[in-house]
């Protein structure tokens, strides 16, 4: 394991290698970030479901100030710890409540991904390992896609690498301050996810003691001034919140799981803790990954770099017997070894060396095997291990740079030979070849076909996981909607047939750093592509432009409703927020305790300060069409029920991908006058004649 990185003999480690400076390395990793990452932050807008719920939430915080209880659509949101709220909530502050702000934080934490990357993997293995872990972490496909909407995994993916980061560092420099960075990394990433950070670094950090024996250095570690700092970070807004949101209700009667407790503590560790684990959390809004999808993906996650972990297997595999070689406290404190390596300069320093990087593999291999383990066996979407893609691209980084480097190196036999490397990068270009016919043939076929711009219209819905897996919907992808795609298809084509071709020949000339540069390239292309292509997908992903209708043609006085779960329409009510007066939408779903399994607003709803928010169909249709203009928004397997609910009464207002929006009269414009009153009294007389039972003015009456 010590030479898994080296790729050569020892004693050819030290050979000098041209790698690009400092400057010219943050120049490009700052070129990629900017290309990827904070260009994309403008569009799309926020979607619906998570996205522009968890927006709501930090909503609230910037409004009302109030940092301890989160609220979505007026309804107390308890379930997630509060710091990507926090932290949103400020950027709103600063630049206003939209797209941008949203989405900079997860952005803003891939450049700290970035950096932190490149500073462990330059002090592990080198310059080019740290630029390279720097190309790869920007780069990979999981990354990218997961911080296109508000998850809290790039944060919490953040604060664990610093604190694993700061605990190596601690212990192998005898900077003992270091340790309290790796307790408020740990404290950090508790308010951003849960218990699961502690678990995570628990689960590495206790391994790597106990197999470097540095456990015997336990003062080092602070247990009791460090437990200190973490509970001062993370202990707080707990305990705050159990003594503001305590036991007030009961959200589902005798449920044998749940019972009669429905308090903070409660729902926050064992609903959605615990039970959660054991695939028993209520409501069961969520799914689990097929085993062999779950295990396969993590190549997808980390594609392109994936394709190198071939040759980290192979040189893990031939390096297996010196796996524990300076791990150990005192390793390379012998006679023999200063024998051997007398020649050098400072054996002093590159002991130290030979040690970090060993025990940098051993470390992040633990937390890696731990987290991927971890979620085999709990429930999981597709992102939950983005933590251990940073440390599995740093480790290939390693491997990369160390084979490269001592390709040919005077005095000793490379560890692992260069043909490794070659031969992914020659599957990179097999699949690049393949992958850009495949789109040339789409874009071929496609050609006569007329360009869609509501892409929602021409999908399948095959409901693969029900849609509660977060990557569902790419399997409603249909051959009409290709044409929506021309563009970025194009781009895609185009640089998936040169760049991993042109990579492959660098590799064969030796051109080692042009060719890994070229892999990182080619996917920045791809990757801006694929964002062109999920901003097409606005119409079907976010229904921001229903919020514009709402805007531009209704009044602030106007009451927006929902008919099923407000994470459906959740864009039209982050956009539509301040027009509406802040007031909360109503939805049309059953009330807390009665069958309102599918909500994920159930546990808050159940308080006494919760807003009278939900409408029965009976209550729905008394409402419709007096007051006030009402609007109605419901996806398509709710339509029929709205049809149904308010039939001869709906005026559609439009229609976009799989969710219509419907006002309870024509529209009109504000300031109108005398036609905006003529459009009502023609509403009033054709719902009149068109429910012979008079149900529309009884409605009208009470």
């Amino acid at each position: 394991m010590a030479n898994i990185a080296m790729g050569a003999k020892v004693r050819t480690i030290d050979r000098p290698q041209a790698a690009p400076s400092t400057r010219t390395v943050w120049l490009v990793l700052a070129v990629i970030w900017a290309t990827i990452y904070f260009a994309s932050l403008f569009s799309p807008p926020l979607m619906d479901d998570v996205d522009a719920s968890h927006a709501q939430a930090a909503q609230h915080m910037a409004e009302s100030g109030d940092l301890i209880t989160a609220k979505t659509n007026g309804i107390r949101y308890i379930e997630k710890p509060p710091l990507p709220y926090w932290v949103i909530a400020g950027v709103y502050k600063i630049f206003g409540q939209n797209t941008f702000a949203t989405h900079l934080p997860n952005a803003l934490a891939m450049l700290g991904l970035t950096w932190l990357a490149w500073l462990w993997a330059r002090r592990a293995w080198g310059e080019r390992a740290g630029f390279y872990a720097g190309l790869a972490v920007l780069t990979s496909a999981g990354c990218f896609l997961f911080t296109r909407f508000i998850i809290p995994e790039a944060i919490l993916a953040l604060f664990l690498l610093i604190a694993l980061y700061a605990l190596i560092v601690s212990l192998e420099d005898n900077r003992p301050a270091m340790i309290y960075w790796a307790w408020a990394g740990v404290a950090l990433a508790l308010l951003t996810k849960g218990l699961i950070a502690p678990v995570f670094f628990g689960g590495a950090a206790i391994p790597y003691l106990l197999l470097t024996r540095q456990w015997r250095r336990w003062k080092a570690l602070k247990p009791v001034s460090g437990m200190l700092v973490f509970l001062a970070i993370a202990a707080p807004w707990h305990i705050a919140c159990g003594i503001i949101n305590h036991d007030q209700g009961n959200p589902v009667g005798n449920h044998p799981t749940i019972g009669n407790v429905h308090g903070f503590f409660y729902q926050y560790f064992i609903n959605e803790h615990v039970l959660r684990f054991f695939n028993q959390r209520y409501p069961h809004d969520y799914n689990k990954m097929p085993t062999v999808w779950y295990w396969l993906s993590e190549l997808i996650w980390i594609f392109p770099w994936s394709l190198f972990l071939g040759a980290a297997g192979a040189l893990a595999w031939k390096t297996r017997h010196n796996w524990l070689k300076q791990l150990r406290h005192d390793a390379g404190d012998t006679v023999d070894f200063y024998l051997d390596h007398a020649m050098r300069e400072d054996v002093g320093s590159y002991v130290r060396r030979i040690k970090f990087r060993t025990r940098t593999i051993w470390l992040l291999s633990l937390f890696t095997a731990w987290t991927l383990l971890f979620f085999s066996i709990s429930t999981n979407q597709e992102y939950y291990t983005f933590p251990v893609w940073p440390p599995l691209v740093m480790l290939i980084a390693g491997v990369m740079a160390g084979i490269e480097e001592s390709s040919g190196a005077e005095g000793g036999k490379p560890t692992l030979s260069t043909a490794w490397l070659t031969g992914a990068q020659a599957v990179f270009a097999g699949i690049g070849v393949a992958a850009a016919a495949a789109l040339a043939w789409g874009l071929w076929t496609s050609r006569s076909l007329p360009y869609v711009a509501d892409i929602g219209t021409v999908l399948a819905h095959r409901g693969v996981g029900d849609y509660t897996l977060s990557m569902s919907h790419l399997f409603d992808l249909t051959g009409e909607s290709f044409a929506a795609l021309r563009l970025p298809a194009a781009m895609a084509a185009v640089v998936l047939l040169i760049g991993p071709m042109a990579g492959w020949l660098l590799r064969l000339k030796r051109k080692y750093v042009a060719a890994t540069v070229s892999v990182a390239l080619t996917m920045t292309v791809f990757l801006v592509a694929a964002h062109i292509a999920f901003a097409r997908f606005e119409p079907m992903l976010s229904s921001k432009q229903m919020a514009d209708t709402i805007m531009k043609e209704g009044t602030p006085n106007d009451t927006f409703i929902i008919y099923g779960e407000q994470s459906s329409g959740s864009s039209v009510i982050f956009y539509t927020h301040n027009f509406l007066g802040q007031r909360p939408a109503q939805l049309v779903l059953p009330r807390c305790g009665q069958n309102s399994e599918g909500t994920t607003l159930l546990w808050g709803s159940c308080y006494p300060d919760a807003p009278d928010i939900y409408l029965s169909p009976a209550k729905l249709a008394a409402i419709w069409g007096t007051g006030e203009r009402k609007w109605i928004f419901a996806e398509d397997p709710d339509r029929d029920n709205v049809e149904k609910v308010l039939a001869g009464r709906l005026y559609e207002a439009q229609t976009l991908a799989d969710k219509t929006l419907w006002t309870d009269r024509p529209k009109y414009r504000q300031g109108s006058g005398v036609s905006s009153q003529l459009s009502v009294v023609s509403f009033q007389l054709s719902a009149r004649s068109s429910m012979s039972d008079g149900g529309y003015w009884e409605a009208r009456a009470r």
